[in-house]
């Protein structure tokens, strides 16, 4: 049987998504962690995109309240890992509205 519990993000969700999407290094940020399919460093996303720390920090903070990233903390240390559930909500809630 199909997944019955899909995950629904209300309109003001989809926005903060979209505004988050707007700035291309974070949806640059986005395609490394997809390829990466496991918890990123953040001197491992740094380190692809050539960012100061506070830079990627801003970014990745406003992913993180997009709700597109979850942060894995160890200690000190921060690893980011994509929310695909909230991607392939925000896809189908984009589609649903405008397709």
């Amino acid at each position: 049987m199909a997944n019955s519990k899909r995950k629904v993000l209300s309109q003001d969700q989809i926005h903060l998504i979209v505004k988050a999407l707007s700035d291309p290094r974070r949806y640059e940020i986005l395609k490394h962690l997809r390829q990466s399919g496991q918890a990123l460093a953040c001197e491992t996303v740094r380190g692809c995109m050539e960012i100061t720390p506070a830079t990627l920090s801003h970014h990745m903070k406003e992913l993180e309240m997009a709700g597109l990233v979850q942060v894995v903390r160890e200690g000190k240390f921060a690893s980011y890992v994509l929310r695909r559930d909230v991607l392939e909500a925000f896809l189908q809630g984009v589609h649903a509205d405008l397709i």
